[in-house]
């Protein structure tokens, strides 16, 4: 056999069609674009030649993409092969692949726009709801009337009508506003 054969299974370089001087970018574009061409599910070839040569893939791909196991296999690939009767060479560990970042795909940038869409519309479902049940969509909070105390205003608050009371469809009744402490007064009013 001479030196200049090919071997008879692919090296690992091959199999990912790079060069042995490929950067990891390089090897990281290689395994995407193959792995979606081989991958058992979005092939046309027979179910177990695809799933043969995606595996075949993934190993390569493991051993290149770690730096320690690509040296060692470079080293081997360097060194002549002699085969030893009886001798299975040692495994080799097979590392994760490293997490990829990668945009937005058309499908996921129109998830997003549903879920958007679905949020907003059910902020105004609600809001809706709410007023036409007549809800009170702001009240003030518990501490305002402690503050407004504290503050030594004396001027009294518009009384506001029972909800026992009946109020026709014309006539509203005034909204009971404190009035504002000193320190507050800088914050924009919520009176029309």
């Amino acid at each position: 056999m001479s030196s200049t054969a090919k071997p008879s299974t692919p090296t690992h370089y091959q199999v990912l069609q790079l060069q042995p001087t490929a950067t990891d970018q390089e090897l990281r574009q290689a395994f995407r674009g193959l792995s979606k061409r081989y991958h058992p599910d979005t092939t046309a070839l027979p179910a177990a030649e695809a799933e043969a040569a995606f595996r075949q893939l993934r190993q390569a791909y493991a051993v290149l993409s770690d730096p320690a196991a690509r040296r060692l296999y470079d080293a081997g690939l360097a060194q002549p092969a002699v085969p030893m009767p009886g001798r299975r060479p040692p495994p080799v560990a097979v590392a994760r692949p490293v997490p990829v970042r990668r945009a937005l795909s058309g499908g996921e940038w129109f998830a997003l726009l549903l879920l958007a869409v679905a949020l907003v519309l059910s902020l105004v479902l609600g809001l809706g709801v709410a007023w036409a049940r007549g809800a009170e969509l702001m009240a003030w909070p518990s501490w305002w009337s402690d503050l407004e105390k504290a503050s030594g205003s004396a001027a009294p608050a518009v009384p506001v009508a029972p909800p026992a009371q009946a109020v026709s469809g014309s006539e509203l009744p005034p909204l009971a506003v404190p009035p504002l402490p000193p320190a507050a007064r800088t914050l924009p009013s919520s009176q029309p």
